[in-house]
């Protein structure tokens, strides 16, 4: 055998791998697809959370609560590490209360129309991800004895607030179970665990309450 034919012979050999290989890969813009419908078929979806803020300029912070959903215009993350600090996203309003960090003021504005939804980070991802993201696929891991596809979502839309995403999707129900999030500058990273979806939530989950001696601060959006 001349070596110009073992040549092409390797060279169809290793094509021929790298394209089952490929083919054998999970579609990204299927998983993506299919999260973003499931999404919105919910009614509501209420998770624990923990989250980790990484600051280059305040170093770490550790968090956690429950978040709560309910389309794209209502959400919440409710915090027991800081207490009794809160986001909420009730429709016409975001409200933003970190006594921990602003204390005696809650900020109020009025809630974005998109793409982004302000602070609601499900809506970020979930809500028409194939218009704002290319997508691809990194891996396959498993979470908590949960099989996820884990997938990079990187903006091509200029207003997102972010550069990239990493999201692991739950094979079973396509819903998120983790994210890490690069943010300008910070990186986030979420958590999601014992997810309920179209549970119903309990009265004033989407409101806020502004407590005796807090003085709310309007913002622009």
């Amino acid at each position: 055998m001349t070596r110009r034919l073992l040549s092409a012979l390797l060279a169809t050999a290793l094509f021929a791998a790298g394209v089952s290989a490929q083919a054998g890969q999970p579609d990204a813009d299927a998983i993506v697809t299919r999260a973003a419908r499931n999404f919105r078929a919910l009614t509501s979806l209420q998770a624990d959370f923990r989250q980790r803020i990484e600051d280059p300029f305040l170093g770490p912070t550790n968090q956690r609560g429950v978040m709560s959903q309910s389309g794209t215009s209502r959400f919440a993350m409710r915090f027991t590490e800081p207490a009794n600090e809160a986001i909420v996203l009730d429709g016409t309003n975001t409200w933003i209360y970190t006594p921990s960090t602003v204390a005696g003021m809650v900020r109020r504005s009025p809630m974005p129309s998109g793409p982004t939804y302000g602070l609601n980070l499900l809506a970020w991802f979930l809500d028409r991800p194939l218009e704002r993201y290319r997508v691809s696929y990194v891996k396959t891991e498993e979470i908590d004895g949960r099989r996820c596809d884990v997938l990079l979502l990187e903006a091509v839309a200029a207003d997102l607030p972010f550069r990239r995403a990493t999201v692991w999707f739950d094979r079973e129900d396509a819903l998120p179970r983790r994210l890490e999030i690069q943010e300008r500058p910070i990186r986030r990273i979420i958590e999601l665990t014992r997810l309920r979806p179209n549970i119903a939530l309990a009265p004033g989950v989407f409101t806020f309450t502004v407590p005796n001696g807090v003085r709310v601060i309007d913002q622009k959006s």
